[in-house]
C-alpha cells in the first residue's frame, strides 16, 4: 500500500469538547459558511410575476477546473497561483467541514491550518500530467462518485451519533472521527485527481492514508 499524493489528515481533540458551541454548531457555522458562499460565488432570482425580475449574483471563483483543464490540455502549464489558490480554497473548506462535523471546536480560520492537514505537491505538468488526462478523468472518477455517496450517508449517521457523544461525554468517539477523518480523505483525493487535476494517479478506494 503505497502513499497517494494528497494527503489528508485532522488532529484527534484529546481533550473536552465545548458542549454548548456544539449543541448549537448549526447556527454558529452560519457566518463562516456566508464567507465561504461570498468566495465560491452564488446566485439568486427574484420574479415577481408580472413581466420583470430580478437575480443578484455574488461574486466568487470557487476552485479553478476549467482553466486549468484547458492550460494543461492546450498549454502543458499549471499556473502556480492557481495552484495555491485552490489548495488554500481546499483547505478552507475542510476546516468548514471538520467543524460542522464537531470534530473542532475552534472557529474556522480563513488562514490558519488550525487541526487540519490537506497537502499535495505541485505537478510538473509536461512530467507528471498526461495531456489528454483532464478531459476524462471526471468520467473515470464515477466509481469514487458512487461510493462516496454512500459513505457520506454513513457519515451524516456518525456526526449525530458524535453530537450526542459529546453533549453527554465531552469527547468525540475515536472510532467515529476516524470513519470522518477517512471519509474526508477519501472525498479531497477524489478533488485533486478530478478536480483540481493535481495528479494522475487513481485514487485508491480506503479509508485510511
Amino acid at each position: 500500500m503505497t502513499s497517494y499524493p494528497v494527503t489528508f489528515a485532522v488532529d484527534y481533540p484529546a481533550r473536552p469538547l465545548n458542549r454548548l458551541t456544539t449543541f448549537f454548531r448549526v447556527f454558529t457555522i452560519i457566518p463562516i459558511v456566508i464567507v465561504m458562499a461570498s468566495i465560491s460565488g452564488f446566485s439568486t432570482s427574484y420574479d415577481d410575476g408580472v413581466d420583470t425580475g430580478m437575480t443578484i449574483a455574488v461574486g466568487g471563483v470557487g476552485l479553478l477546473f476549467l482553466p486549468v483543464l484547458l492550460m494543461i490540455v492546450f498549454r502543458r502549464k499549471y499556473p502556480r497561483w492557481w495552484f495555491d489558490w485552490n489548495l488554500n480554497l481546499q483547505r478552507f473548506a475542510n476546516r468548514i467541514e471538520v467543524y460542522l462535523l464537531l470534530m473542532d471546536d475552534r472557529y474556522p480560520s480563513t488562514d490558519e491550518g488550525q487541526s487540519v492537514h490537506l497537502e499535495y505537491p505541485y505537478p510538473d505538468p509536461e512530467r507528471d500530467l498526461g495531456q489528454g488526462m483532464p478531459l476524462v478523468k471526471w468520467l473515470l472518477a464515477i466509481p469514487h462518485y458512487i461510493v462516496l455517496v454512500f459513505l457520506h450517508l454513513g457519515l451524516l449517521v456518525a456526526a449525530i451519533a458524535a453530537w450526542f457523544a459529546i453533549l453527554f461525554t465531552g469527547n468525540y468517539p475515536r472510532g467515529l472521527f476516524d470513519y470522518a477523518e477517512g471519509v474526508m480523505r477519501w472525498q479531497n483525493r477524489v478533488i485533486g485527481y478530478a478536480v483540481t487535476l493535481v495528479t494522475d494517479s487513481y485514487p485508491p478506494f480506503r479509508l485510511g492514508p
